[in-house]
């Protein structure tokens, strides 16, 4: 039986994105070493037998992003599902086991959320062989995380008494509980937290669903019937998927299912939800600080400090989150840091930039990061991909100036066609037509400067593209 992975990648994650959008939530983010929470969450995979590539679910807003992600770490042709709206976990994993019926004769589906963190993967794969024999005998496996804490942040898992090979029947599934509730919940050995990781066979959790949740079964089914291929993405029906309830998978099935056990999981399992969580579970120096990135600190104390972008230093402080990103920098009390969400808030009701984009850009040729930009002016980083191009198009209010910094780009330019190497430059005036293209087996990077009375990205029409972007 083959065990194909599932990752559920469409959260917002805004709790820990400082001052920018969730146009990029934090399971894209680097946030624990050097590898973003996406990449880790395939990358712990390794070493386990019988697996295949994994199934990635996520928005069709961020489908470039995550195929940038998994390029990066070696998986160069993601099976990834689009999910035209978001519609919860129940809907997801019914696409998900529809997508692996069809490539699969017998397949078992691990289902992970990409915003995890655990520490120990020798523990996570003990626990996910332990649920692999149950699901092969038809079970619906959840994972329950063996509490360190009487925490109020997760709903809980009560299991039955009776061991079967690691695992145990659920007893009851219970919602977030209050502070006193959760330190009985502590006390006793049976209650654990609801992970929100599960493992079953793709036709039993299906046929289970059509039981109890028929309307998310028959929508799911109209929009994978409905189903388009989008260069290496499948793009499943949108009104079809929108008609489905907006439900997880404990409500929709797992809660009332007779066929649920749940596996213990000890693995310092962490779902990151705040910067303070951050804090708690990282390497913390002689001074109680968690550093990364380019940091100075001196007399500075239990204080968590992010600058992956610029130089920060501290002098004096405690109990601070310090988080330097390209677009903004968060400075909050630790304790209070959850409050970030006033401050997005407040950013919306002002109509500021943070709050609707973002530096670093990801097209389906590759990115562009928007370095500096003034009345009139603004200059991008473009970084092309391999066996990548442009669109072929032209702007009405602006003019560009391209410098190649790194590779050999084709360009059009008007009536001609040339290359240019590390170093040339061209200039394309107002109203030309123009495209970029990277024909080599390398990175191709561009320093653009655009100059005009508008540089929106609205102001754009093109007349050729590979990927489908010119309406017929």
């Amino acid at each position: 039986m083959k065990i194909v992975p599932i990752i559920l990648s469409g959260g917002s994650g805004t709790r820990l994105w400082p001052l920018s959008r969730a146009q990029y939530p934090k399971q894209y983010l680097p946030l624990i070493g050097d590898k973003t929470l996406l990449q880790q969450t395939i990358l712990r995979l390794d070493g386990l037998e019988n697996f295949t590539s994994p199934i990635v679910i996520c928005n069709a807003e961020h489908r470039f992003l995550v195929a940038g992600q998994c390029q990066q770490i070696g998986l160069n042709n993601p099976n990834i599902l689009l999910e035209p709206v978001g519609r919860n976990t129940a809907p997801a994993i019914a696409a998900a086991a529809m997508q692996a019926v069809k490539d699969f004769d017998n397949s078992c589906l691990l289902v992970l959320s990409a915003d995890h963190i655990i520490g120990d993967i020798s523990q996570f794969h003990q626990a996910i062989y332990v649920a692999a024999e149950q699901a092969k005998k038809g079970k619906l496996v959840t994972f329950g995380i063996v509490p360190n804490s009487a925490n109020t942040a997760y709903g809980y898992i009560k299991s039955g008494k009776n061991d079967d090979n690691g695992a145990y029947e659920v007893a009851e599934f219970v919602e977030k509980p209050d502070a006193q509730t959760a330190k009985k919940y502590l006390q006793q050995e049976n209650y654990l937290w609801n992970s929100g990781m599960f493992m079953f066979q793709a036709e039993i959790v299906l046929a289970e669903l059509k039981n109890y949740a028929p309307e998310i079964v028959k929508a799911v089914a109209n929009a994978m019937a409905k189903a388009t291929p989008d260069l290496d993405f499948i793009r499943m029906g949108e009104a079809e998927f929108a008609k489905s309830p907006n439900n997880s998978i404990d409500y929709a099935l797992l809660e009332k299912s007779k066929n649920v056990v749940v596996v213990p999981l000890d693995a310092r399992w962490s779902d990151i939800g705040s910067w303070a969580a951050l804090y708690e579970i990282g390497a913390k120096d002689q001074n109680g600080n968690v550093i990364s990135g380019d940091v100075i600190a001196q007399n500075t104390t239990n204080t968590y400090i992010s600058a992956k972008h610029h130089l920060v230093a501290t002098l004096g402080v405690e109990d601070l989150i310090i988080v330097d990103t390209a677009d903004a920098t968060f400075i909050a009390n630790r304790q209070r840091a959850g409050e970030v969400k006033n401050i997005v808030a407040e950013l919306k009701k002002n109509h500021r930039t943070q709050a609707q984009t973002h530096r670093k850009v990801y097209r389906p040729w590759g990115w562009y990061d928007s370095i500096e930009s003034g009345e009139h002016f603004q200059v991008k980083r473009l970084h092309i991909n391999p066996q990548s191009k442009l669109s072929l198009q032209l702007h009405h209010r602006r003019a560009e100036h391209w410098v190649v910094v790194k590779g050999v780009a084709s360009v059009t330019n008007g009536a001609e066609k040339f290359e240019l190497k590390q170093g040339q430059s061209t200039y394309i005036p107002l109203g030309v037509k123009h495209s970029l293209a990277n024909n080599t087996g390398v990175e191709l990077e561009i320093i653009e400067t655009q100059s005009g009375a508008y540089l929106g990205e609205d102001d754009i029409e093109r007349f050729e593209d590979i990927y489908g972007r010119v309406e017929k």
